[in-house]
């Protein structure tokens, strides 16, 4: 295999990877904040993505992209009050069993108002046949968009949860509830936050893929089940190391394809899933931190 082909699967497996990586925060947000898995996080991608696909052709691309993740953040903040809002010391399980009742939900009503037909987000630079060579590989400019979005996310989330009142009041609630009630701080009102945050993220990182990936309204189960793979790879609650897993992920699809048919690729994460619940369920980094809003 010649170096230049090794470097095209490796820049297609960062960016599919940053992807799940995003998801996986989205995972890690909630659930440092509140204790449980919402399996609607990757419904949030493809709800995003869907918006500003409908709102493109009338808005300029980035106004279409920004009312598109706001009405998403909207959407996430709808959901957590109607559905776990009003829920008193609800089961982990129980909220589990929600969040996927609600994804099926998001799921029905995308294809209620979107159908089946596949969709694309025009490239936000260049055009489908548009490509940018490195070291011999050729690659599409909206690449290097989708990686620049997903570091642009890490990096402003650190910051938020570092320097912010309201990250350092998810910070404090991912570490004692009670202490931080005790201090004044709202922790219903976290959870919603971290509900509207994580929508928010998902939606942006949606629209930015949708030109390379296209989309349809069932994509999100499966980057739900790639991002949870992330996130349980890298240590569930551990924002950094799901970045990393992601990534990890990402690579090992993309080579992958080499050895084996196209239609085995989804397997590999559903394999390194199992792998890890088997052999490792703390995740590689589990033991070093359980809290990614501690991380932070």
């Amino acid at each position: 295999m010649s170096f230049e082909l090794l470097f095209q699967y490796f820049l297609s497996g960062i960016t599919v990877g940053s992807i799940y990586a995003i998801v996986a925060v989205g995972f890690n947000i909630i659930y440092n904040t509140t204790g449980i898995i919402n399996f609607a996080q990757g419904e949030f991608l493809i709800l995003g993505a869907m918006v500003g696909i409908t709102l493109s052709p009338f808005l300029p691309l980035p106004l279409a992209i920004i009312l598109a993740v706001i009405l998403t953040v909207i959407i996430g903040a709808l959901i957590e009050i109607i559905f776990i809002k009003w829920l008193k010391e609800p089961s982990v399980l129980r909220v589990i069993i929600i969040t996927i009742g609600v994804s099926i939900l998001i799921r029905e009503a995308m294809l209620h108002i979107w159908d089946e037909k596949v969709r694309a987000l025009r490239y936000f630079t260049g055009t489908e046949v548009s490509s940018v060579t490195i070291f011999g590989a050729h690659i599409s400019p909206q690449v290097l968009w989708v990686l620049g979005i997903s570091a642009v996310i890490v990096i402003c989330l650190n910051f938020f949860f570092k320097f912010t009142l309201i990250g350092r009041a998810m910070r404090a609630c991912s570490a004692n509830k009670t202490a931080a009630r005790l201090c004044g701080i709202n922790s219903k009102r976290m959870v919603t936050f971290s509900f509207m945050l994580s929508a928010g993220i998902g939606a942006l990182a949606g629209c930015a893929v949708s030109p390379l990936t296209q989309t349809q309204y069932d994509m999100g189960a499966s980057l739900a089940i790639k991002g949870f793979t992330a996130a349980i790879l890298g240590g569930l609650g551990n924002s950094m190391a799901a970045v990393a897993a992601g990534l990890i992920i990402g690579l090992l699809e993309a080579f992958s394809i080499s050895i084996l048919p196209l239609a085995y690729k989804d397997a590999v994460a559903i394999a390194l899933l199992l792998i890890i619940l088997f052999f490792r369920p703390s995740g590689l980094f589990g033991s070093r931190e359980k809290s990614a809003l501690k991380e932070y």
